[in-house]
Parts: structure tokens; sequence; C-alpha cells
């Protein structure tokens, strides 16, 4: 088959590591042709340029990352033109069979409707965001006024995309309920669960490495780590994060946040302003970096406002469990990842309204558990997680 995938992440090779380029190589492995459209934003100063090796095409759009809301808006809004623009371009004598893509966004509708008359290619939507809803949610955008009109466009192109899918696959069961419930025109037939799939490459550390890399990174050699990687933003309840922190203060639990966002602000001053001698914040760490310093923690994090009512399931908990960590999740109970840790036997979970229970499972966990919950956390992974998965997934039919 010829495949074209079409996602904002920004990579340069199929080499690099991440829920989409690692299901890609499971294509190219297979003897499939894959095409790749990955956008460059402005602010890189680099311009549109064709890899002729691994047909991957950098295309330059606006500016959609840490810029102002309304820069984001209109450069969101050009995606779709300048997506079909460059098909016209680049790949005008390529009849695709297949074409991949996933959201965030849910603004590539004409995109997937151009290749689909063009081609009679086949579409299979990798649905990673629910959105707006997701943003409903969290107080970002509201369904009346002025801001419902922003929410009904949104919803409109939302629709537009999953009518235009041939299949959707969803990242958990909880995620394929929500859609087949709140969208009666989708057939529940081309809704299934496909969770984010990573390449195994076992990273667990043994107890002399582990050591090795705490004192690199200037960890304490003694207690358990705690550490959450990851986007530090609305979604994430930051305020909640914070306060989790200061109730564990008097705990042997040492925490350990890497990450970015919107709401980063509010933990670097909360570092800055109470220095607090049980957590360490790096902010942004490159992925090979990251992955290394996860390795010797103890338990990974994740954290979900509990205002949400559409499933997220964040693909970080992949890292963690590479990394042979057990995982703690405080999360809304919209969300069937804290179901799938305590079922799957390697994990803990409790809604993030309510620090104390937070501070009451950080108590509740010993070095056993640790150990037990870690190794299941892999051998979950292992069977469940890798990218093999997602290949038979998409192509069994």
């Amino acid at each position: 088959m010829k495949i074209l995938f079409l996602t904002l992440l920004d990579f340069d090779t199929y080499s690099e590591r991440n829920i989409y380029t690692d299901i890609l190589r499971e294509f190219i492995k297979n003897g499939h042709e894959v095409y790749c459209i990955s956008p460059i934003e402005r602010r890189t100063g680099k311009k549109t340029h064709f890899e002729e090796e691994g047909h991957l095409l950098k295309l330059r759009i606006g500016n959609i990352q840490k810029t102002n809301i309304i820069e984001k808006g209109i450069s969101t809004l050009r995606i779709e033109s300048q997506f079909v623009s460059a098909i016209k371009k680049y790949f005008s004598n390529i009849k695709f069979n297949l074409v991949l893509y996933s959201t965030p966004p849910i603004t590539f509708a004409n995109v997937i409707k151009y290749v689909k008359n063009r081609d009679g290619a086949k579409t299979y939507l990798m649905l990673k965001d629910i959105f707006p809803q997701n943003a409903v949610d969290i107080g970002m955008m509201k369904t009346t006024g002025l801001k419902g009109l922003i929410y009904k466009y949104f919803r409109k192109k939302e629709k537009a995309l999953y009518s235009l899918s041939d299949r959707i696959g969803c990242m958990s069961q909880a995620n394929a309920d929500y859609v087949i419930k709140h969208n009666p025109t989708v057939p529940p037939e081309i809704v299934e669960v496909c969770p984010n799939c990573i390449e195994i490459c076992d990273a667990k550390l043994n107890s002399e490495e582990r050591t090795e890399m705490r004192k690199k990174y200037g960890l304490p050699i003694d207690k358990k780590i705690f550490v959450y990687g990851g986007n530090l933003g609305k979604p994430q309840d930051v305020p909640y994060i914070i306060n989790s922190m200061r109730k564990c203060a008097e705990t042997d639990a040492y925490f350990v946040i890497a990450g970015s966002g919107t709401d980063a602000y509010l933990f670097e001053k909360y570092i800055e302003e109470e220095n607090p001698s049980h957590v360490r914040y790096y902010g942004y760490l490159p992925k090979d970096e990251y992955d290394k310093m996860i390795a010797c923690c103890d338990v990974g994090l994740i954290f979900l406002d509990h205002r949400f009512t559409i499933p997220n399931f964040p693909s970080r908990l992949l890292s963690y469990m590479q990394a042979g960590l057990p995982v703690l999740a405080c999360t809304d109970t919209n969300t069937d990842i804290g179901k799938v840790i305590v079922d799957g036997g390697f994990g803990w979970w409790c809604e993030s309204v309510n620090v104390d229970d937070f501070y009451n499972l950080i108590n509740s966990i010993d070095e056993e558990s640790i150990t037990t919950m870690g190794s299941a956390s892999l051998e979950y992974l292992k069977q469940h997680y890798a990218a093999r998965n997602d290949f038979e997934i998409i192509t069994r039919k």
C-alpha cells in the first residue's frame, strides 16, 4: 500500500521515537510505502522542503505553539488549505491507498476529503484528542454566547472529520464508548480501540545504574522518587499538582517534575517562592535525556483535571512503563486510564479533587509494591502497547 500520514508533529526522520513514527516504521518494515507531511512552524525560520529518502515533506506553516491565541487561531485555520496545496504540488502523481491522521487537529477534514475523492483511498483516524469538548470541560471554551460560536464551528469540523473516516481508532474503550454515545451519526461498527503504542525498548535500570543516574542528576539516593513528565497546562490542573506537593512535604517522598506548558509559570513560581526541599523542577528536557532521567525514579505520575467529561488517555504512560515504573494516576472519573492501571496490576489511582487522597496513596506505597508493580508495568506494555499491535489493528480490514 501507499500510505499518506498527516500530522502536526514536527519530526525530521522516521527513526525518531514517538507513538507515530514507531507505527510508521512497522508499515515500512512490512513493505508499505509511507509518505508523510510534517509541519515546521514559521518561528523556526526553516522553509518547506522535501526529503526524498522517506518521502517526508516538511511543510512550513504558521505558529501554533508557544504563541498567542490569535496567531494560533489564524495558523490553525490555514492548515487545511496549506496541506491540500502541498499534496497537489508534491504528491500529484501518487495514488494513495490509505490516509492515516490523528487528532489534534480536527481541521484536516478538507484534506482528507480531497485525497479520498482523488484517489479512492481508505481513511483511518487515530483519535488522540476529543476537541472541542475537552476545551469546554476546563473552561477554555463555552457552548453559548460568542465563544459558543467558536465551539459550534469546531464541533462542525469534528463531525465532518468523523464522517470522512472509514474507521476511527480510539485510545481506550472509554474513548470508543464516548464517541459512539455522543455522535449518533457515527456507525458504531467503525469505532474500535487502537491504543497508544510504541516500539518496545526495555529502558529499565538495575540498582547500580539507578544509583549512578541519581548522582548524575543530583537526586537523593535514599528516597522514593515520584516523577511527572509532560505538559503543564490547563488539562493537568497545575494548582492541584502544587497543592499535592505541598501536602507531601513531610513524607519521605521526593518529586521530580519535567515539563513545560501554558501553566508551567505557576510551578516555577511555587519553586521560586517556597523553595521546597522535596521537589526538583527541570522544565523541558529533550526526549533522550528525559527517558534516562525517569528510569532512575521509582513511580511515574499522571495528572488530569477532575472536570473532564471526555476520557483522556495520556501517552506519557508509555514512557513510565518502558522504564519499568509503576504508575500513580490522579484523574477525573471519566477516563479509564486509572482502571487500566489498577486492573493491570501496575499502579494506583485516585480522583484529582482531594489532595488528601493523593497524600494517602503516597504514604501507602512501599518498596515491595514498587518492585512488583514495576515488573508488571513493563510486561503489560509488551503485551498490550507494542507498535506491532496498532499495525495489525489498522491493516486487518
